[in-house]
């Protein structure tokens, strides 16, 4: 039982997970599935009795599947769980806590934030998860990223659908004003803690495999380059609600509309 967890909770030496594999598709659409399904019972869900009970329940699962992969690197001290290589300075960690604490307090601030920064930030960790390349899906860590990541993107859901909420340009000013912050103390973490470090990959490429390969290894035009397809990605994210408004604004301008 022993050798069981060492191997289960551990990571291998060769590449166990890669990118647009089977394994890949079938988690992503896993996400898509739970998704339409909240869409599909959004009104039952609305009218449950117990509907505040799914959110803490949500919550739950968004704070155990964060908690979990520290609880890991405690377990295997193999796993190299230096404190200082895993500090919480990442968009996808804060997306996490911000959408527990989101569903349960039905935050529109927190449902801002989160909204655009897994839009901006982690679907690019979905399309490429460099960070279970040698953690297939026999391997804890493989779930915990899943279900760390899927989750937020149905915490967000389930306030678009069952609970009305949307975002707005005040809405990305915000996230973005709060993802610069983020991106400073990245930045001031980097330079003191050395060469090693990388948070929110500020510093250099990913020795595995990424879309982020893509970035100049030049830190200016890094950055440049980073804040650039960021806002791109932010208008992308708000360009559904802004075509639906501008349709509703069409049809009342419409004589007779009413």
């Amino acid at each position: 039982m022993k050798e069981f967890w060492a191997y289960f909770l551990g990571q291998g030496d060769t590449v166990e997970f890669e990118n647009f594999s089977l394994t890949h598709l079938l988690a992503i659409l896993s996400g898509v599935l739970m998704i339409y399904v909240i869409y599909r019972f959004r009104d039952r869900l609305a009218q449950y009795r117990h509907e505040a009970r799914l959110r803490h329940l949500l919550a739950f699962g968004l704070i155990f599947s964060e908690m979990s992969y520290y609880w890991r690197l405690i377990a295997v001290p193999s796993l190299g769980g230096n404190p200082i290589d895993h500090l919480p300075i990442t968009v996808c960690g804060w997306a996490v806590v911000f959408c527990s604490y989101m569903v349960i307090g039905k935050s529109q601030t927190l449902f801002d934030i989160s909204y655009f920064w897994l839009f901006s930030g982690s679907l690019f960790a979905l399309l490429t998860p460099t960070v279970i390349t040698y953690t297939g899906p026999t391997r804890f860590r493989f779930y915990q990223f899943w279900m760390e990541h899927l989750l937020g993107y149905a915490a967000i859901f389930y306030m678009i659908f069952v609970h009305k909420m949307r975002p707005t340009i005040k809405s990305a000013v915000k996230s973005y004003a709060a993802l610069v912050v983020l991106a400073v103390i990245a930045y001031a973490t980097n330079q003191m803690l050395g060469p090693g470090a990388n948070y929110l990959f500020m510093a250099r490429p990913e020795s595995t495999p990424s879309v982020l390969d893509i970035l100049p290894p030049n830190f200016a035009l890094r950055i440049a380059v980073m804040a650039a397809v960021i806002t791109l990605m932010f208008g992308l994210a708000y360009l559904p609600w802004y075509l639906k408004d501008r349709k509703v604004q069409k049809q009342l301008s419409v004589p007779g509309a009413n």
